[in-house]
C-alpha cells in the first residue's frame, strides 16, 4: 500500500447553501490496516463506488466534505460510541467486522485500542472538519443543508429483504430536517419516471444525519442512500460506473440539490425566532 493521503479528508469549500457528505467513498487504507484484512476484506465491497463522481459539478457552489479512507479503517457514519444505528437488526458497526453480507473481512480483527486510534485518527477529524464547513455555511447563508450522499447494492439480504427502492430518502422520521426538504425530495424521487423511492424506509439516515441535523438551530440534514444499479454496470467487482445510467441518475439528482438551493435561499426554511 502507498503512504496515503497527507490529509485523510478532502474539503472542496463553496459559497452556497448545501454541504454534500461524503463518507463512504474513499478506498484509502493505511498498510498496517490492510494486511490485516483477509482476501474478502481487500475487495472492499462495501464502498460507495463513484458516488464522488456521481455528483460532481451538479450544484457549483455547494460544500463538499469528502472521507478519503475507507470504511473499514472506521465508519464515520456511526455513532463513536459504538451504539447501533438500527438495534435489532442487522447492520455494520462502527469498526466493520462483517462485510454487508455478514462475512468476515479480517484475519486477525481489531480490538478497543485499534478502535480508539482510529476515531482520533479518521472519525474525530472528519467530523471535525464537517463541523467547520456546517458552521461556515450557516454562517454566510443564514442555515446550512447537509446532503449526506450514500449508495449501496441492490440486493442486500443480510440488510434488508427483496430489492432496494432506487432512492432512499432518510430523515429519521422527519425530524433532521424541515418537512419542505423531505417533501421537495420526495416529490422529485416519485415522479422521477423510471426509478423507485421510499421515505424512512430500511435507511433513515445514520448517525451523521441524526447528529447534525437541528432544523431548529438552521442546520438541515437529509441523507440519500442509492441503489447501486442506478449508475453501476455490475454491483459486484470490478464496480464499473456506467456513464448511460449515471447520465439519466443526475439528471434527478441536480434536480434536487438545485431544489434544494433555492429552497434555502428563498427564506422559507429560517429558524424562527
Amino acid at each position: 500500500m502507498n503512504p496515503g493521503p497527507s490529509d485523510p479528508v478532502e474539503v472542496k469549500p463553496g459559497d452556497g447553501p448545501i454541504v454534500l457528505g461524503l463518507p463512504h467513498t474513499g478506498t484509502w487504507l493505511p498498510a498496517e490496516i490492510f494486511r490485516h484484512l483477509n482476501a474478502n476484506g481487500r475487495l472492499l465491497a462495501d464502498t460507495d463506488w463513484h458516488i464522488d463522481k456521481l455528483y460532481s459539478g451538479l450544484l457549483p457552489n455547494a460544500t463538499t466534505v469528502r472521507a478519503v479512507f475507507h470504511r473499514y479503517c472506521i465508519d464515520p457514519n456511526r455513532d463513536p460510541t459504538g451504539a447501533s444505528l438500527y438495534p435489532g437488526q442487522n447492520t455494520t458497526g462502527l469498526l466493520p467486522l462483517t462485510d454487508f453480507d455478514g462475512e468476515p473481512i479480517w484475519q486477525s480483527e481489531p480490538d478497543q485500542a485499534d478502535i480508539a486510534a482510529a476515531l482520533e485518527r479518521f472519525h474525530q477529524p472528519y467530523h471535525s472538519r464537517l463541523a467547520d464547513e456546517l458552521e461556515r455555511v450557516r454562517a454566510r447563508n443564514g442555515l446550512a443543508i447537509l446532503y449526506d450522499c450514500h449508495s449501496i447494492r441492490s440486493r442486500a439480504p443480510h440488510l434488508f429483504e427483496g430489492r432496494l427502492p432506487d432512492f432512499n430518502i432518510g430523515t429519521n422520521g422527519g425530524n433532521t430536517c424541515a418537512p419542505q426538504i423531505e417533501e421537495a425530495v420526495a416529490a422529485i424521487c416519485e415522479t422521477a419516471e423510471g426509478y423507485t423511492s421510499t421515505v424512512n424506509g430500511r435507511f433513515k439516515g445514520g448517525w451523521t444525519t441524526r447528529h447534525y441535523g437541528r432544523p431548529e438551530d438552521g442546520i438541515h440534514a437529509i441523507q440519500m442512500e442509492l441503489a447501486q444499479s442506478t449508475h453501476l454496470s455490475s454491483e459486484t467487482p470490478p464496480f464499473t460506473f456506467d456513464e448511460g445510467k449515471a447520465a439519466r441518475l443526475r439528471a434527478h439528482l441536480s434536480k434536487i440539490l438545485n431544489t434544494l438551493n433555492d429552497l434555502a435561499l428563498s427564506g422559507a426554511l429560517n429558524p424562527r425566532g
